[in-house]
């Protein structure tokens, strides 16, 4: 097809993220596709950028798909932009991304600010390799499930999570991996930007007396490697478990 995808990240709060080649890419493109057209609204005032939108969202991923297929098919160019960060990565955008390489158009990111990243190089903790897992599990069996498997690995965890549950969070951490190093990013890029390190104790201890507040990443580490092998059979944590990337 004669049209083109670009998957454009935008700020994850620092508007001055946005780089020079996504401001070109979205100035040019015949539309932007958009999680919340009021939420990128705002950012294309901000730079003075007039250009079409429409919206796609979870609810909405499979008709937009379809939609923007004939867009592609007239060989007009998308720009396709999550709320913040890159777009597919917890957000929409892999279905549309799978769908125009199905139907042979070119697809070109523009990369830019992502959370699990900057949450991870602010951590202090081993930073290769690396797991992401998006959004913890909402209910507490199912993320103390993966807390005891995020530190069974032989690499870093980095999660997704959500202010409201944080304490909830950190209860379950108490229980269950009590003895895990841990960070707890939140605001990143912003002004109140914050790196809190320490056990799930001393973390719980801290977001009791201070309510968590704006977006969270949270950090595990993996757990300290074993002894080299010796004869008496010790062996190290194995490391081909820590797929997921990004």
């Amino acid at each position: 097809m004669a049209g083109k995808l670009y998957v454009v990240a935008t700020p994850i709060g620092n508007l001055e993220d946005l780089s020079p080649r996504a401001l070109r890419v979205l100035r040019e493109s015949d539309l932007i596709a958009a999680e919340d057209t009021r939420h990128t609204g705002h950012l294309l005032t901000r730079f003075e950028i007039r250009k079409p939108m429409a919206s796609y969202h979870q609810f909405s991923e499979a008709k937009r798909s379809v939609e923007f297929l004939r867009h592609f098919e007239e060989g007009k160019t998308i720009a396709l932009v999550s709320d913040a960060g890159m777009p597919g990565v917890s957000d929409p955008g892999e279905r549309l991304v799978r769908a125009a390489l199905e139907a042979g158009v070119l697809v070109e990111v523009i990369p830019g600010p992502s959370a699990p990243v900057v949450a991870l190089a602010g951590s202090g903790l081993p930073m290769v390799p690396y797991y992401f897992g998006g959004f913890l599990p909402v209910k507490s069996g199912q993320r103390r499930k993966e807390l005891a498997r995020a530190l069974a690995r032989a690499c870093t965890s980095v999660y997704f999570e959500s202010p409201y549950r944080v304490v909830r969070l950190l209860e379950d951490a108490v229980a269950e991996v009590p003895s895990a190093r841990l960070c707890l990013a939140r605001e990143l890029t912003k002004k109140f930007e914050e790196f809190r390190r320490g056990s799930p104790e001393e973390l719980l201890a801290h977001f009791q007396a201070h309510e968590p507040r704006g977006e969270f990443c949270l950090v595990i580490a993996p757990p300290a490697k074993k002894k080299p092998p010796s004869e008496e059979g010790d062996s190290e944590i194995p490391e081909d478990n820590c797929s997921g990337g990004l």
